[in-house]
């Protein structure tokens, strides 16, 4: 296995939910969409349908590659906690860093998600979350600013890590530079009028931190606290655009962090994962997480990690599932993580690029040790 039979650290991934979906739920699990397929066509025809069709089947008692249907049936006839408990555990993970910011209808605490997955579970704390708890306590604009800090600092004693979302919320077209005092003032006293008339009526988007000003301060502000800053890059779901958000973008701001010494971890990455690798070759403190991006590209995930090794040093690498909603996508993204990686090197090293001891140490770094070493886990 080349250095990956340890366990994984997963560094980034979301909530799981304690019930059984059906079909269609199950299906939207499996996508970035936000609406149900069109008649005729299956959201688990796709790589990743695959990918947990063949890793996800075994754990459950089903042969890998089981038909879709016949592995719902089966996992129906399982407790919810049952089928958690089995397909968490054969992840094979020792730590899960979950964000707590993205919310889900009767999600698993993170005892029980630890409990399940016999892995430690710690928090990743989402810097526009923070914010719009704080507007929702009815802070007035003078003081957001200096309570936002505070209220970070309080909510942040357990994480290991906050993230931002940035490119959900407006993109990366914005300055590189600390937004100033009055500015801050300015966006605050705005924000919180709009959102004071209009959350109550407006129950999905109430609070929704999009102003471009206050956005740039709780990402300074997250830099400020020293945890590692976890940054969504790349595809998602169609709530952003994705030609603005590339992080070759973000690269002045990159300049502009550096006498922070906060790191700064690009998350997902694809299709900008070559820009990615060379942002963390020349700038620092700049990481990146290959998380989303490996369950998704299935069979050509040895491909696109790659690609991601083309630039980036082995030591700035990281893995994650990006897991969200299903106990199938834990596992799904590291048994693919495993396989695509470990064919890599193993590639690599019949053709005399690296020793089998290069091997086993850069499959152990990407796979857990610098995860370990980068959020002093």
């Amino acid at each position: 296995m080349t250095g990956l039979d340890q366990p994984l650290v997963d560094g980034h991934c979301h909530v799981v939910v304690d019930r059984q979906p059906d079909r269609q739920a199950f299906e939207l699990f499996l996508t970035e969409a936000t609406q149900p397929a069109p008649t005729g066509v299956s959201y688990a025809d796709s790589q990743l349908g695959l990918a947990l069709r063949r890793w996800c089947a075994p754990p459950l008692g089903l042969p890998p590659g089981a038909p879709l249907d016949e592995y719902l049936v089966r996992r129906t006839e399982l407790p919810p906690a049952d089928v958690r408990r089995r397909l968490l555990e054969a992840a094979g993970l020792s730590h899960l860093l979950v964000d707590t910011g993205l919310g889900a209808t009767g999600p698993v605490s993170l005892p029980q998600l630890a409990s399940a997955a016999r892995a430690e579970v710690r928090p990743v704390v989402r810097l526009e979350r923070v914010a719009e708890d704080l507007a929702s306590s009815g802070v007035s604009a003078e003081d957001f600013a200096d309570a936002y800090v505070a209220t970070l600092v309080d909510a942040t004693r357990d994480a290991v890590a906050v993230k931002s979302i940035l490119a959900y919320r407006h993109g990366f077209a914005v300055p590189a530079s600390r937004p100033g005092m009055a500015e801050i003032r300015d966006a605050a006293r705005g924000w919180l009028a709009y959102t004071g008339r209009h959350g109550a009526d407006e129950a999905i988007r109430q609070w929704r931190l999009d102003d471009p000003v206050l956005l740039r301060f709780v990402l300074w502000c997250g830099l400020d606290r020293g945890l590692p800053v976890q940054l969504h890059t790349g595809f998602g779901d169609r709530d952003l655009r994705l030609t603005s958000v590339n992080p070759a973008l973000l690269q002045g701001l990159f300049e502009a962090a550096e006498p922070t010494g906060t790191p700064i971890v690009l998350l997902h990455c694809y299709p900008y994962h070559r820009e990615a690798g060379w942002l963390a070759a020349v700038h620092p403190y700049v990481y990146v997480d290959v998380g989303l991006t490996v369950a998704h590209a299935g069979i050509r995930a040895e491909a696109v990690l790659g690609e991601f090794c083309e630039l980036a040093p082995f030591g700035k690498l990281l893995y994650s599932s990006d897991a969200y909603g299903l106990p199938e996508l834990y596992l799904a993204g590291a048994a693919q993580f495993r396989e695509a990686f470990g064919r890599l090197l193993d590639r690599w090293r019949r053709q005399g690029a690296l020793t089998l001891a290069d091997a086993d140490r850069i499959g152990a770094m990407v796979g857990a040790d610098n995860a370990r070493r980068l959020y002093s886990l």
